[in-house]
């Protein structure tokens, strides 16, 4: 089941060619509740999101999370999944789940895999075993996890081909259209498979073509005939300049059906993200928030902020002083300063990244999350108050101010 319903535009409107803002504020209901958009989605691949509990992404206001085909194919496997009735109660997730399809995993693992007309032949990452991964098998697995939104069977293009990537030659017009059309192909088998096994849930085709306007178009021409629920951007973010990612993302974004809900994966920044809803995003997932968090990076109101440089030694400041979430505001305990906040110092997160101990990057990993949801709870303030212009402009100059 899916439902989609758009409850307010941004009233600055683009005129001719884009010169406005597409951004919008819906609602989307799928067999485990509503979502409210635009939203980002925290990525749990394992079946959890790393070093953050079910109850913290509760309290932080998460509404949705990714699983990811591939590796809970490999890990636990489909038995255990079966047993438990998919993934939702095996991760003890109440609330609606998205799956990948495992197409940017087999992807990933370059001239490890064999790539035909029928699927992807390769050697599980695991324990060698050789395996096949097809458009069908993808829905079978997707179908057993039982997510609220499964994702077609694709190939990613790259920004770099297999067979030029070492001599940093892009990926040519030929070899993004070969890939685009196989993916094509296979979005029809996926469809056809999905009805078959009479999965309840939302299944959505992806829009690939490279760096390529004219691709890009042709594969959503042929998404549309084919009529899924939902349509999302793949093959950004994948090592293009910025400059390419942002005019593919305006060129195809705006053109993608307006009545369905338009996900862009696996992009990105605090910034990204706010260009995505000017384009008329309303989804977006990305394990930047996570693995920055693990590598000492953390997100703020006011820019980013490396808690591994030796600044933050002594610093009685709380990451953001604007940020409500655990590790900055708290959740009861002493308070930290004369005011009565409670939360922690950066100066805790500094000790904590420099002796590797695990509450640092769980603490970081919570706040990143938290900054990024509650980021897009002001976009859709901004969207409903009508002046999501302003926020944009405050945005900008409240990152740009620096910590």
């Amino acid at each position: 089941m899916l439902n989609f319903e758009v409850l307010a535009q941004d009233p600055a409107r683009p005129e001719g060619k884009y010169l406005g803002s597409l951004a919008r504020r819906g609602r989307l209901q799928l067999n485990h509740g509503f979502v409210q958009t635009p939203i980002f989605m925290p990525v749990g691949t394992y079946g959890t999101v790393k070093g953050v509990m079910p109850q913290s992404l509760h309290d932080m206001g998460a509404q949705i999370i990714l699983g990811n085909t591939f590796h809970l194919w490999m890990r636990p496997g489909l038995d255990v999944m079966r047993q438990f009735g998919g993934l939702h109660q095996f991760e003890k997730w109440d609330k609606p789940l998205l799956t990948d399809s495992g197409g940017f995993q087999v992807w990933s693992l370059g001239q490890m895999r064999k790539i035909s007309e029928e699927g992807v032949r390769f050697s599980s990452p695991v324990n060698g075993d050789k395996l096949f991964l097809t458009p069908e098998i993808s829905m079978q697995i997707q179908t057993v996890l039982n997510s609220d939104i499964a994702m077609q069977f694709d190939e990613c293009t790259p920004y770099l081909s297999v067979e030029t990537a070492t001599k940093g030659q892009v990926t040519t017009e030929r070899e993004a259209r070969l890939s685009m059309e196989l993916s094509l192909r296979w979005a029809a088998r996926c469809k056809t498979e999905f009805a078959r096994l009479e999965n309840p849930n939302a299944l959505f085709g992806i829009v690939q073509g490279g760096m390529f306007e004219h691709l890009r178009d042709e594969s959503l021409a042929g998404l549309e005939a084919l009529d899924f629920p939902g349509v999302a951007i793949g093959g950004l973010s994948v090592g293009e300049p910025k400059a390419d990612m942002l005019r593919i993302l305006q060129h195809i974004a705006p053109r993608l059906p307006a009545h369905k809900p338009r996900y862009l994966m696996g992009v990105g920044t605090p910034e990204d993200l706010v260009v995505g809803v000017q384009n008329g995003i309303d989804m977006f997932d990305c394990v930047m928030p996570t693995r920055n968090a693990r590598n000492g990076t953390l997100f703020s109101r006011f820019g980013d902020l490396k808690i591994r440089n030796a600044r933050h030694k002594s610093d009685p400041q709380p990451l953001d002083t604007t940020c409500t979430c655990h590790a900055c505001a708290g959740s009861g305990g002493l308070s930290w300063d004369e005011g009565g906040r409670e939360g922690f110092s950066r100066a805790y997160l500094h000790h904590l990244d420099r002796c590797g101990e695990m509450l640092g990057p769980m603490l970081a990993s919570i706040h990143n999350l938290h900054y990024y949801l509650n980021l897009m709870q002001e976009v859709r303030d901004a969207l409903e108050a009508r002046r999501f212009s302003a926020f944009v402009a405050q945005f900008h100059a409240d990152r740009a101010r620096g910590v």
